[in-house]
């Protein structure tokens, strides 16, 4: 006698015992664990943006750290880059639909961080 097969969603009960069984969370964790990469999506929440936005969004960064990390965040398709004809035309940054996406725990991670811990003096 066969079991009918259930869908995905139904068949995580349980969380993954390590990440060895996760590879998905060990790179979600990967990817957070970059300095700014949190900050650099959570900055063009709101709206599409260019390099000069985005740094003034995010103080402290600097323009070498954010020109690596969203080349790095446009290679992954979290990101994404219109640059508009012109001689005089800047690149605008946006969240891809993944980035939108990832949006969603990435908020959820935010207020757990804020009612959880401590703001460091």
């Amino acid at each position: 006698m066969t079991t009918p097969q259930q869908p995905q969603s139904a068949r995580r009960t349980a969380p993954p015992q390590s990440t060895d069984d996760s590879p998905a969370i060990t790179r979600t964790f990967t990817l957070l664990s970059r300095r700014w990469n949190g900050l650099i999506l959570m900055a063009l929440a709101k709206d599409p943006a260019d390099f000069a936005q985005i740094r003034e969004r995010l103080p402290g960064i600097s323009n070498r750290m954010l020109a690596q990390r969203l080349q790095e965040l446009t290679a992954i398709d979290l990101i994404t880059q219109d640059v508009p004809p012109g001689p005089s035309s800047r690149t605008r940054y946006a969240l891809s639909p993944h980035g939108n996406a990832f949006l969603i725990p990435l908020a959820v991670l935010f207020l757990w961080a804020e009612d959880h811990l401590a703001a460091s003096d």
